[in-house]
């Protein structure tokens, strides 16, 4: 079983499909529950009355709580059947999902997007966890590589077909749409998923948490996990506004926004393999390198901008897309290079964290940087933004400089 191309080649059996497409779906939903706030943030800010200050902090919290949650509980992650864990916590996250729907307030928002984050920012670890059980290696890439599919999936049929169903229902109806969806998934993986609990029968000698905390320790994942905490910063400061100032400063009409979220999205599932061949083949530092001159001369252009034609502004985010998977790729493919096998799930669960965590940290500053003094006036001081992220591009370069030492001297 274990020799030979036929496992290599070997064919997924029907309950492997169907859990890889119950997975990839979960994926979908709590993907496109915290991308698509972004889409909806003028239509947000102008319904509920939101300041950019509060609009900032609803989207920082859910980062923060699902960066917190996912700390909190790696260390009590495999003392469970995986199974009852994602039913629980997506159950959690569903409940957090409608009570977005009900929002009606600003507090009642920043209240529904805390709890939606600390069930669903565990849930993605917990998918992980599932597929390193159920997969061998052998498998394993094109599994991982379907889940990817439901990022994908999520730009290029979630957020249009959410931004659409809101600018006729409102707001509150991409959320019930993910609710009515998520309800299904779940019932699903109740009725159908089989436990997954064979990993229950090895006991761990060592304390989870402090398994935790000495990774934390070490010098070599410090700096790594600094590089990713920089990689987030730059995104999140600029992603929560993108609807706003297409729509008031560019003046992208509210039927043009799910266009060109899904021209984004085609942009981006068409780009990342090419990326991630080219980071293959050449060294990956250079590329990030290069990628980050590009993405902050394209950044300062566009939060520089005026009114433009449609098509200025989809060739924009088609450069802005080369630009954020160009230095993704690579700085994933570094990053990951740094840990050792035995630290490698701590290492990535505490990474994926603190790159939640520092993204709400840079959403929150971003709300108290832009600027809006009505609910039809064009964003003010995005252009800091734009500056700001420049600087930080120059930061990110040098650490996933020290980074790329750090792995080759390891060999």
């Amino acid at each position: 079983m274990n020799s030979g191309t036929s496992v290599n080649h070997a064919k997924f059996s029907a309950y492997e499909i169907f859990v890889i497409l119950l997975l990839t779906l979960t994926q979908f939903t709590v993907v496109l529950d915290f991308m698509v706030m972004s889409p909806l943030g003028d239509l947000l800010m102008k319904s509920v009355g939101l300041s950019t200050t509060q609009f900032g902090l609803t989207v920082s919290a859910y980062a923060l709580s699902a960066g917190i949650s996912g700390l909190l509980t790696a260390g009590f992650a495999d003392r469970f059947d995986r199974k009852n864990l994602l039913l629980f916590f997506y159950v959690g996250f569903i409940i957090g999902t409608l009570f977005c729907s009900l929002a009606d307030s600003y507090l009642t928002l920043l209240f529904a997007r805390i709890f939606t984050g600390l069930f669903g920012g565990v849930i993605g670890s917990i998918s992980m966890a599932i597929v390193t059980d159920l997969y061998p290696i052998e498998k394993r890439g094109r599994v991982l590589g379907y889940l990817q599919m439901g990022f994908g999936g999520s730009q290029v049929l979630g957020i249009p077909i959410s931004l659409y169903i809101s600018n006729i229902w409102g707001w509150e109806s991409p959320f019930l749409m993910i609710v009515v969806l998520a309800s299904i998934i779940w019932l699903f993986i109740l009725l159908k998923l089989k436990p997954v609990n064979e990993h229950l029968v090895y006991k761990s000698e060592h304390n989870a948490i402090g398994h935790l905390w000495n990774t934390l320790a070490k010098r070599r994942y410090r700096i790594g996990f600094l590089a990713t905490a920089f990689l987030s910063l730059g995104g999140f400061l600029m992603m929560p506004w993108g609807s706003a100032f297409a729509i008031n400063n560019l003046h992208v009409t509210a039927e043009q926004l799910p266009f060109l979220y899904m021209f984004s999205g085609i942009c981006a599932l068409v780009i990342l393999p090419q990326v991630g061949k080219l980071s293959d083949r050449f060294d990956k530092l250079m590329i990030f390198t290069v990628s980050s001159v590009f993405l902050s001369i394209v950044i300062v252009i566009y939060t520089n901008l005026g009114p433009v034609p449609f098509w200025l502004v989809l060739l924009l985010n088609l450069a802005f897309m080369l630009g954020i998977m160009s230095r993704m790729v690579p700085a994933v493919a570094l990053n990951s290079a740094l840990s050792e096998k035995h630290d490698r799930g701590a290492f990535m669960g505490i990474n994926s964290s603190l790159q939640q965590i520092a993204g709400g940290i840079a959403a929150a500053l971003g709300g108290l940087i832009v600027v809006q003094k009505d609910k039809l006036s064009p964003l003010e001081h995005y252009d800091t933004i734009g500056y700001i992220i420049v600087v930080i591009s120059v930061l990110s370069v040098f650490l996933l400089y020290r980074v790329s030492k750090l792995v080759k001297s390891s060999g």
